[in-house]
């Protein structure tokens, strides 16, 4: 029940928390169609990606993987989804589990595409991500099409799931019962000795259940393994280089894939971007900060006093720890879950109204509807009780990723900082750090992502000054690492995760880059 990177807010806030709560009351030669030569070397196959300096070069992938081709069919409807419409097709390509061994056991990852309407001009394939990690895009391609009509004029629209996410795999670590349990009774920001051990254990508690139902794909699902299946996918669909768009987790697993394939970068745009200088704590230490400074940005366009209204919310959650509150599903609004509902529409400026509707019934009333329900459509939980899996996912993902494991000493040690950065969610974050990956079965890859890209063709970076997840500082650092003459940033001064559909010159920014090769100068400015 973390707070991360999570899908972009056309996705997550309007798609998601607007429809369920509304009872609440220069240029570049990035052209990726034609021959598929550039991919390939003579013998038909591909290097599984760049290796470091000093380092041996990884095993090539067989022909039998890169030169399969996609059998796109009609879309099944996935439980508790619509089948997507009849423009729509599914497909399955073939991965290697383990890049190490190419010829070894393989696994499915899971594609949906939409074909360009002018298929005469069409440029290629493009490759979307919109967060995460453990985010669907088979379903979420779908449902966010409409936002990028243009961009299909020319360009087949191709959504993927990654490894250990929904239909490639999906990493499975908990039942509904069990999920539903720890949600009610963990307390994520424990006060007592007791508390801190429940806490621990349901992390480690956690793990095991993904490594006894998931142990197979478990070590094999971190960014760089997806960032290889993002090559492979290019190869199979035929285009030279990937043209790629990544939002909010999407923007480290394209800066990734930049990194390792630099030469196949084309086409590239890298909206609400993860700090690739941060490790796990600093990450929570960039949502302490980006979240506190958007509920500073609510309060104040609220009519409030930004240092009055959080703490009236830190001691409204104060209360709600000592004595939940009750709702009319006969569930309870604890503390945990209160956090999470006020983090939910911090996403979106317009899903503000719906969080001060929210905080108004538990103040006034002393209920909890309105956050539990937010709190529930964050969490993947419907009316029945039932999660999605995105979580497991996520936690997998992120716990293949980063090597630390903090113990509860180190975590307690950060309350004080994070408390200042943020009275509200900065106890919840700082033990977030040991929680996370407690006693985690897999060892993690590294400590940061390493995005260097030198070589590769230039890659839009696009920062929102009031982003709340992804805070804008890292889209300043992420075109800084994939290097100069590479990220080229672009800023949107405004409010919510993500820009693109939101701001009308960020979209038309980076539609002109998609569509002609248009990159704008470096440090540009959207408002």
């Amino acid at each position: 029940m973390a707070v991360h990177a999570r899908a972009g807010a056309l996705v997550s806030a309007a798609l998601l928390l607007t429809g369920l709560l509304a009872g609440c009351g220069g240029s570049t030669d990035g052209s990726t169609g034609g021959s598929t030569d550039g991919g390939r070397d003579r013998a038909g196959t591909s290097p599984a990606g760049s290796p470091s300096a000093g380092e041996p070069g990884p095993p090539r992938l067989p022909a039998s993987l890169t030169s399969q081709r996609p059998d796109w069919k009609r879309c099944e409807a996935r439980a508790g989804e619509s089948a997507p419409g009849s423009e729509w097709r599914c497909a399955t390509v073939r991965v290697p589990l383990d890049y190490a061994k190419p010829d070894g056991d393989t696994l499915g990852i899971a594609l949906i595409r939409k074909r360009a309407a002018n298929q005469g001009r069409r440029l290629g394939s493009m490759l979307f991500n919109f967060g995460g990690p453990g985010g669907s895009g088979v379903s979420t391609l779908p449902r966010a099409a409409g936002s990028y009509t243009n961009l299909n004029s020319r360009y087949d629209l191709v959504g993927f799931d990654p490894r250990g996410v929904a239909g490639s795999e999906g990493v499975n670590c908990r039942t509904d019962k069990e999920q539903e349990a720890d949600n009610q009774k963990v307390d994520m920001t424990p006060d007592t000795a007791a508390e801190e051990a429940a806490f621990m254990k349901y992390g480690a508690d956690f793990g095991a259940g993904c490594a006894r139902r998931s142990g197979t794909v478990l070590p094999y699902v971190g960014t760089s393994n997806a960032a290889r299946d993002m090559d492979l996918i290019r190869e199979v669909l035929g285009d030279r280089k990937l043209t790629y768009f990544g939002i909010s987790y999407g923007t480290e697993l394209g800066g990734t894939y930049a990194h390792l394939f630099p030469a196949r970068v084309g086409r590239t745009v890298l909206d609400a971007v993860v700090d690739p200088t941060a490790d796990a704590i600093g990450h929570a230490r960039n949502q302490a900060t980006g979240f506190q400074r958007a509920l500073d940005n609510y309060l104040t366009a609220s009519g409030q006093d930004p240092k009055d209204g959080t703490r009236r919310i830190a001691r409204l959650l104060e209360r709600i720890d000592r004595t939940p509150l009750p709702t009319a599903s006969g569930r309870e609004l604890n503390e945990s879950l209160a956090i999470i509902g006020i983090v939910a529409p911090l996403y979106s400026k317009s899903s503000w109204p719906v969080l001060t509707q929210a905080l108004d019934e538990a103040e006034k009333s002393g209920t909890g509807n309105a956050l539990l329900r937010l709190a529930d459509a964050y969490n993947g939980r419907d009316a029945r009780g039932r999660y999605t899996t995105e979580s497991h996912s996520q936690r997998a993902v992120a716990c293949a990723d980063s090597k630390l494991r903090p113990t509860t000493d180190e975590a307690r040690a950060l309350l004080p900082e994070f408390r200042k950065l943020s009275p509200v969610f900065g106890p919840f974050l700082a033990w977030d750090t040991a929680g996370w990956c407690a006693r985690w079965p897999v060892a993690g890859e590294r400590e940061n992502p390493e995005t260097s890209a030198p070589g590769a063709g230039p890659v839009l970076v696009v920062g929102t000054t009031g982003d709340p997840a992804t805070p804008y500082e890292g889209a300043r650092r992420m075109a800084d690492e994939l290097g100069r003459g590479v990220g080229v940033l672009l800023t949107n001064k405004g409010e919510g995760h993500g820009a693109y559909g939101q701001n009308s010159c960020v979209t038309s920014a980076v539609d002109a880059y998609f569509l002609d090769g248009a990159v704008p100068e470096d440090g540009t400015t959207c408002s």
